[in-house]
């Protein structure tokens, strides 16, 4: 994945741990694409910081088990998750949280927010960075999502169309 490689074969841990990140990841807005005028910006950036906190508070939880020592060939969920919060989360966030945040300071009372946001001059140049930032955590979340043993559950969303269920019928109704 991306700058990391090497061997993985995890333990029952890292699976567990693989599996609640690959929940959280196809759960957010951080895998799928935040297109022009969709959405807001301040909320997509909000999901990817609480995203670093859910990061951390699952390495906590598992501890060292999903983080075992080995050689400059091994991978473990740990070196994963610390990777992609160090060289993918934390330099976007970093660079456009207080951005963004000066920005919405200039926010003139009664305008909608959504507008102000997306007047922002610097609102395609973070669309980009956030597209750059999906593609990773998009990696990271089939890598989790394998190593899991989950059906692919971002492909299955975006491509399967929603469907209103079928209400069932009066019971007795349809033997009549």
């Amino acid at each position: 994945m991306g700058e990391i490689s090497g061997e993985w074969e995890p333990d029952d841990a890292e699976r567990r741990a693989a599996w609640e990140l690959y929940v959280e990841l196809a759960t957010r807005i951080s895998v799928v694409p935040l297109r022009t005028g969709e959405g807001s910006v301040r909320e997509a950036l909000t999901s990817m910081y609480s995203l670093f906190a859910t990061i951390r508070d699952i390495l906590k939880r598992y501890g060292p088990d999903v983080a075992s020592a080995g050689g400059p060939d091994r991978v473990s969920f740990g070196v994963l998750a610390v990777t992609v919060l160090n060289n993918a989360l934390r330099p976007t966030l970093s660079k456009w949280h207080p951005r963004l945040a000066v920005w919405e300071s200039t926010l003139v009372p009664g305008r909608p927010l959504i507008d102000h946001e997306n007047a922002w001059p610097e609102i395609d140049a973070f669309r980009a960075d956030l597209e750059a930032l999906r593609l990773v955590l998009r990696q990271m979340a089939d890598v989790l999502g394998d190593v899991a043993g989950a059906a692919d559950l971002i492909r299955v969303s975006e491509t399967v169309p929603l469907q209103m269920a079928k209400q069932p019928e009066p019971r007795g109704q349809a033997d009549q």
